[in-house]
């Protein structure tokens, strides 16, 4: 069983469309002003494992409680990937992960090849 300590800080991923960046824009600038957290760089396209425009909300342990509910009810219809930090990129981004609404596939070997560079 994994410990929860392992556990560094979480990642939430705000996905949107060229027609929905208003509302993803909203959201953000709603968790800036209502958040202790590190706001990731827009990605207009594809990045990463993440196969459409996104963004990264970083927060620490203890923001969670908070932050990942008033996502639940404040995301406007965006979906969400929520994930922890636990040293393991394919199972943080996978197993451990937590969508709100819709799940996207993300490029799952995307994660694999950068573990596998790492080593």
């Amino acid at each position: 069983m994994a410990e929860v300590d392992t556990i560094t800080g979480y990642h939430a991923h705000v996905y949107y469309l060229p027609q929905t960046r208003e509302r993803a824009a909203r959201v953000r600038d709603a968790i800036g002003a209502a958040f202790d957290v590190t706001l990731g760089r827009w990605h207009d396209g594809p990045v990463g494992p993440h196969p459409m425009p996104s963004y990264q909300v970083a927060f620490a342990p203890a923001a969670f409680a908070t932050l990942v509910p008033w996502l639940a009810l404040n995301r406007e219809g965006l979906s969400v990937l929520v994930h922890p930090e636990s040293g393991d990129e394919v199972a943080d981004h996978t197993e451990h992960a937590m969508w709100l609404g819709p799940a996207l596939p993300l490029d799952v070997e995307y994660l694999r090849a950068v573990v596998e560079r790492h080593r």
